[in-house]
Parts: C-alpha cells; sequence; structure tokens
C-alpha cells in the first residue's frame, strides 16, 4: 500500500524546487513532482511508501534546497493509494 499526498502552500521567499528537491525524492524512492507558482510558493504531489512520504514531507517542512527560505507548510488530499501515478520525480515548469 501506498501513501500518496499533494503537498501545496509551501511559503518560500527563493525557490526551493529544482535538482536538490529532485535529488531528495529519488534519494528516499518517491515519486511525483513540484513546481514554483507565481504567487511564490511550490505546490505538487508526492507519493511512495508512508515513511518514504514522510521523509519528503520533513526535508520540504525543514530543510529544501539551499537557497529556500521554507516560512510554512501545508500538505493536504493524504490518502492511501492501491498503485503510484508516477514513475519518477521532476520539477515542473
Amino acid at each position: 500500500m501506498y501513501t500518496g499526498i499533494h503537498p501545496v502552500g509551501i511559503s518560500s521567499f527563493q525557490s526551493i524546487v529544482g535538482q536538490y528537491t529532485e535529488d531528495e525524492a529519488r534519494k528516499l524512492g518517491v515519486v511525483g513532482w513540484v513546481k514554483n507558482t507565481r504567487q511564490g510558493t511550490v505546490t505538487g504531489q508526492v507519493q511512495g511508501p508512508e515513511d518514504k512520504v514522510n521523509a519528503m514531507k520533513a526535508w520540504l517542512s525543514k530543510v529544501g534546497s539551499p537557497s529556500s527560505r521554507i516560512a510554512r507548510t501545508n500538505f493536504s488530499n493524504e490518502k492511501e493509494i492501491t498503485k503510484l501515478d508516477f514513475s519518477g520525480f521532476n520539477t515542473r515548469y
């Protein structure tokens, strides 16, 4: 069983999306995507085993990329899923 979440409303003053986020997702073994918004936040989806999704949530909330400044995070729509909707993790533009 997998857990799927949609992290939204990750407020940051600088982009946290990019190679660092992709690398962390791959290292943890989660799939999905992230994207900077015009409002200066980040949105996306993360899917994988619950422990790995939780590790990615913690990284997005507390670490991010070296240039990020994370004011707050909001994760919504968390639910169990039977199959993954993505085969990898990428940044959308």
